[in-house]
C-alpha cells in the first residue's frame, strides 16, 4: 500500500455503475454514478491518477468489465458476492454497496472470482452451452413423464421417449387437450437432441485442440465429454496456491467439523481426542464433472490434482482467485 494508492469499488448494474474512490488511509476521495458504456468507464479511470486498484462484483457483465479495465489499472479483482456479507447489513443502496466495495477491497477481505484465462474463452462458452442445453433436454424429458404420470399412465424407462413408440403411448392419453401438449413436449424434445448434438460435436472439436484434453482422458472414469467440461470449468490449475485447494473445489476434498476441541485435565486444558465429522466437501458443476463418472474410482486411481496440476505449462497469480461463478 502506498501513499497514491486508490481503491474504487463500483457497483454495476444494467444501466448506471455507481462508483466509490478511497484513498490509502479510508477516505472517500471521490464518488460519481456514470452510464454502463465503455467510454464512459475508460474516460473515468484515466481521470484518475496513482496506483488503481479496483473491484466489482461478479455478474452478468463481469467478464466484459474485466477485459475491458484491464490493461487500464494496477489491480482489479472481481469478487464473490456470496461472501460479502458485511454489505448486506443496514441500509443499502448502489452508493453504500460501491463505498463497502472500496473498503473491503482497502483492507483486503474481498475472495476474488477467477477471471483470465483467454486461451480456454471458446471452450468455457461451449461447455456452459452443451451443459445448459442438456438441463434443458431433462427438464423437457421430466414434463413429458409427469404427463403420463398425472393420468395413471406407467411411463418407467425410456420407451416413452423413442420416437418408434411415440404414437402408441399418444393413444393412451384420451383428453384431446393433454395429448397436444405432450406432442409440443415432443416437438420440443427432439429438437433440443439436435441441438445437443450439435454443441457436443463443436465442444469435442474444441477441447481436443488442448493438450491437456488428453491428459485428462488417461484418468479412469473420466471420458472425452467429462474431460472437456472439466478442462472449461477449471480451466488452469495454477489458479490454486497447492493441490487441497484445487481438491476442494472438484468436491473430492474432506471438510472436517468439531466443536469443544479443548477440555481441561488437572487444571490444564488440553486438546480433546474425540472424533470430528468428516465429510465430503461439495461443489456443483467441478464436482460433477469429477465425482459423475464413478468418483470413488477417481480416489483409488491416480491423484486428478496431479494430472491437473501438470498439464498446463505457465503458472498464473493464485491471487486471481479460486471461485469462478461462471
Amino acid at each position: 500500500m502506498t501513499s497514491s494508492s486508490k481503491y474504487i469499488g463500483m457497483d454495476v448494474h444494467k444501466e448506471s455503475i455507481s462508483i466509490a474512490v478511497m484513498n490509502a488511509v479510508g477516505k472517500i476521495v471521490m464518488e460519481c454514478v456514470i452510464e454502463t458504456k465503455a467510454n464512459m468507464i475508460l474516460q473515468c479511470i484515466d481521470g484518475l491518477r496513482g496506483d488503481l486498484h479496483v473491484t466489482f462484483e461478479e455478474g452478468t457483465s463481469a467478464a466484459w468489465l474485466y477485459d475491458l479495465l484491464k490493461p487500464h489499472v494496477t489491480e482489479l479483482i472481481v469478487c464473490d458476492p456470496r461472501k460479502n456479507a458485511s454489505m448486506r447489513e443496514d441500509n443499502q443502496n448502489d452508493k453504500i454497496d460501491a463505498r463497502r466495495l472500496a473498503e473491503l477491497l482497502r483492507i483486503d477481505h474481498l475472495s476474488p472470482v477467477y477471471h483470465g484465462e483467454h486461451g480456454l474463452r471458446t471452450l468455457k462458452e461451449l461447455v456452459r452451452s452443451y451443459l445448459t442445453v442438456t438441463k434443458d433436454l431433462v427438464r423437457v424429458k421430466t414434463r413429458v413423464k409427469a404427463i403420463y404420470r398425472s393420468w395413471a399412465i406407467l411411463c418407467d424407462g425410456k420407451q416413452v421417449y423413442a420416437a418408434c413408440h411415440r404414437a402408441e403411448w399418444l393413444e393412451k392419453i384420451k383428453e384431446l387437450g393433454v395429448r397436444r401438449r405432450a406432442e409440443f413436449y415432443y416437438q420440443q424434445l427432439d429438437a433440443l437432441r439436435v441441438l445437443r448434438q450439435g454443441v457436443r460435436r463443436e465442444l469435442l472439436a474444441e477441447s481436443k485442440k488442448q493438450k491437456a484434453w488428453k491428459q485428462l482422458r488417461q484418468i479412469p472414469a473420466i471420458g472425452p465429454i467429462r474431460a472437456a467440461v472439466l478442462l472449461g470449468i477449471l480451466q488452469t490449475p495454477h489458479r490454486f496456491r497447492t493441490k487441497r485447494p484445487l481438491w476442494k473445489y472438484s468436491g473430492l476434498a474432506i471438510e472436517t467439523c468439531s466443536s469443544a476441541d479443548h477440555r481441561s485435565i488437572n487444571g490444564q486444558l488440553q486438546r480433546s481426542k474425540k472424533n470430528s465429522v468428516r465429510e465430503p466437501k461439495l461443489q456443483s458443476r467441478s464436482k460433477e464433472s469429477v465425482q459423475g463418472g464413478g468418483g470413488h474410482r477417481l480416489q483409488q486411481t491416480r491423484s486428478v490434482p496431479g494430472v491437473l496440476r501438470g498439464f498446463i505449462g505457465q503458472r498464473h497469480e493464485a491471487r486471481n482467485g479460486a471461485t469462478d461463478l461462471g
